[in-house]
This record gives C-alpha cells, sequence and structure tokens, in this order.
C-alpha cells in the first residue's frame, strides 16, 4: 500500500542533522553514521504534540522527512521559522515510500515505533503487498496516529506513549518543550493515557467516554471490538460509557 497520505522532503546542507537535533524529541546522532530511521516529535514550547514524522538516512542517500500530508504544510512553515542562518535546504522529494509485514524488500527499514508495524521502503516505485489492516495492529498495540489520537496543540507525548514506541530521548539535551516533557517524566505521575479498551458497540472517534456521567475520556480507533482510548487513570476502572457503546479496559 503506498502512503498517498505521506509527504516526503529531503533535507540537504551541513546543518541539516544539527538543526533537526536542536528541535524534535529523539536523538538523531545515530543517523550520522550511517542508514537509519527514527520517529520524533516537534512540540510547542509549552511541550505540546505539533506533529510527529519518520527522519531517515536512506542507503548511500539524502535524509529524508516523512510526515503526514495534513501535517505538513505547517509542519513546513515551523521549521522555516526555526531554520535562521542554519545551512540547511527543505525540498520536495520525488520519491514515495511503501509499507508492509513479512520479509522486508531489499533497502527497506524497520518501522522503529513497534515490530508489528513491519517495514518501511523509500524509492521511486511503489513496493506491491498484500492487504494489511493498519488499524487492527495500531489498536492491539496502542500506537497512535496524527489526526486521530494525536491532537496538535492538545497531545501530550508521553500520555500518547511515546517513550513506550522509542519517540523520545530523555538523555539527548535541549529541544522545544523538552522542559515540559522531562518534568513530566521526572517529577510527575502520569494521570491519563492511552490504553486498549474492549468495545460493546460502536461510537464515533472522539466520543467522549463517561464515568457514572463525569467525563473519563475520549474514544479513538477501533476495530474488532477493541479500541483505543484516552482516560484518566483514576476512572479507567469502572464500566464506561461512550455514546451508546460500553467500554472498559482489555486486559
Amino acid at each position: 500500500m503506498t502512503h498517498t497520505e505521506r509527504t516526503l522532503w529531503t533535507l540537504t546542507g551541513t546543518d541539516a542533522l544539527t538543526f533537526l537535533q536542536g528541535l524534535v524529541s529523539n536523538d538523531l546522532r545515530p543517523l550520522e553514521t550511517g542508514p537509519g530511521i527514527v520517529w520524533a516529535a516537534l512540540l510547542s514550547p509549552q511541550g505540546k504534540y505539533l506533529a510527529d514524522f519518520f527522519v531517515v538516512h536512506l542507503p548511500d542517500g539524502p535524509i529524508l522527512i516523512d510526515i503526514a500530508t495534513p501535517l505538513a504544510a505547517d509542519t513546513l512553515r515551523r521549521l522555516t521559522l526555526y531554520r535562521l542562518r542554519a545551512d540547511v535546504q527543505i525540498q520536495p522529494a520525488s520519491l514515495t515510500v511503501s509499507r508492509g509485514l513479512g520479509p522486508a524488500p531489499e533497502r527497506a527499514l524497520p518501522d522503529p515505533r513497534h515490530p508489528a508495524l513491519g517495514w518501511r521502503l523509500y524509492g521511486t516505485d511503489a513496493a506491491p503487498e498484500a492487504p494489511v489492516d493498519w488499524d487492527a495492529i495500531r489498536v492491539q498495540h496502542v500506537i497512535p496516529e496524527s489526526g486521530i489520537e494525536l491532537v496538535p496543540d492538545d497531545t501530550y507525548i508521553l500520555e500518547a506513549g511515546f517513550e513506550r514506541l522509542q519517540g523520545v530521548d530523555f538523555r539527548k539535551g535541549c529541544y522545544v518543550g523538552q522542559e515540559v516533557t522531562a518534568r513530566m517524566k521526572h517529577k510527575t505521575e502520569l494521570r491519563k493515557g492511552l490504553v486498549r479498551v474492549a468495545v460493546e458497540g460502536t461510537a464515533p472517534v472522539g466520543t467522549e467516554i463517561l464515568a457514572d456521567g463525569k467525563s473519563a475520556g475520549t474514544l479513538f480507533t477501533q476495530s474488532n471490538g477493541k479500541a483505543i482510548a484516552y482516560l484518566r487513570f483514576d476512572r479507567a476502572g469502572q464500566v464506561l460509557q461512550a455514546g451508546s457503546a460500553r467500554v472498559q479496559l482489555d486486559d
């Protein structure tokens, strides 16, 4: 399945990786020495999610950014503002990205978030592959998606599972939003977050979850009677209601 909803950019210039390193939540230094792929987030100074994307060093190739198309224009504007005098050029890439499961094609890279997400392949032609129910995989492993569970100017990445999914590094040093993220990690206990729930019935994505009439969270992606939900942990042990659907934690 070709990612027609993804936008790819090439990053060139002597400061390309250094520039991004000071902005995003993950450590990009491993990409300096060879091919690889890193998942990272761009945050606001208040520590809230703005965008997530893959930074990719192709074998014998350029540095790429692989981002969801709905996030692309605003993210490019922000990166351009941050660029200042850095020697960085950001240009559209004449490549496509494909993904799949099973044996990886030559030059494919493993999705860094979770082994269940298989591989990503960047090239001029899409790789043929069998249909995959990606929502079912995301629900099973509680993997958020931009525009659904990941909401710009609202989501905190630690509540969204970025630490578990290798999307944040606490040793890399400063980046935009780092202070808030580090404080959430070291000085507070998370009281809300994404979890997998069992669902009886259906409800639209974004439906409020109630516990005894009180707000307990939000229902998101659903598949095969399971769903990803954003929940207040102190109310998560009850039988919950999301519209006409009954919701409870899935063990």
